[in-house]
């Protein structure tokens, strides 16, 4: 017979990898943003060089992030199998999520394209700063859908106050 202590061991493990990437993801994308922010005009090497950094560093982010959410026990993956309502949704934020990706590895390809030297830099920050809303609403969507789950599982709010 299963141990309840290692259920809750487990969950616990996978709640905590949860958030570590997703801070890892957040910290990508604040660093990325400050790159955008430089001045581009008269240092243009350098700019693409911060910005291409920056953005190698959120799509491995992303990568891990995704890569976990979909394993088999990962959370999306237990609320899409014990909450059928919600599995249109989990397969929702798990096509936008891929999209996104997609989006990320595309600009990363073209900004790294050494033949590539006139880079339109307002259309680059245009694109990112699109890409980084999309992916804040990403990330809004999934924890209400995470939210959403617990309260209908449980039939209570999450407490915000960590004592007893």
């Amino acid at each position: 017979m299963p141990d309840p202590l290692d259920s809750l061991t487990s969950q616990a493990a996978r709640r905590d990898a949860r958030r570590a990437d997703q801070d890892r993801t957040l910290t990508a994308m604040l660093e990325l943003e400050v790159a955008l922010e430089t001045a581009a005009a008269g240092r243009a090497p350098a700019w693409r060089a911060g910005v291409l950094a920056a953005l190698e560093v959120l799509d491995e982010a992303t990568h891990d992030e995704y890569s976990n959410a979909v394993q088999p026990d990962s959370l999306l993956s237990d609320i899409k199998r014990t909450q059928p309502r919600l599995r249109t949704r989990v397969r929702g934020l798990r096509t936008q999520y891929e999209q996104l990706r997609q989006a990320i590895v595309s600009i990363r390809s073209e900004l790294a394209d050494p033949d590539e030297e006139a880079h339109d830099y307002a259309d680059v920050r245009r694109r990112l700063s699109w890409m980084l809303t999309a992916l804040r609403h990403q990330r809004a969507r999934e924890s209400d859908l995470i939210y959403e789950a617990y309260f209908d599982a449980f039939e209570t709010d999450l407490r915000t106050d960590p004592s007893p």
